[in-house]
């Protein structure tokens, strides 16, 4: 996998408060990710990007709400989440930076 498919597999990591339960109680991080995605990617790309060893991923595809938007019906856009189990002892720290 090069350096350009890592960056676009992982967007940005998802910061809510059921992840940071996640992150206490199970060791893992969470990550909105591509679409298109696989699980084995999603692996290689935390490994080689935060240098740290991962145990599992699990994804789920998150469906786009409908909303309204000045009283017309429009759709929230459709992303998949991605929660990645990190090794015993391993940890992710996303203020240091990556290198």
């Amino acid at each position: 996998m090069n350096q350009e498919r890592i960056y676009e597999v992982l967007r940005a990591p998802h910061v809510s408060e059921k992840s940071s339960v996640q992150a206490d109680a199970h060791n893992q991080v969470v990550f909105q990710v591509a679409v298109d995605a696989t699980k084995t990617e999603i692996k290689t790309a935390v490994e080689r990007l935060f240098k740290v060893q991962v145990e599992g991923v699990t994804t789920l595809n998150v469906k786009g709400k409908t909303k309204r938007f000045r009283g017309q019906p429009g759709k929230r856009a459709a992303w998949k989440k991605a929660y990645v189990s990190l090794a015993a002892g391993q940890e992710l720290d996303f203020l240091s930076g990556v290198e």
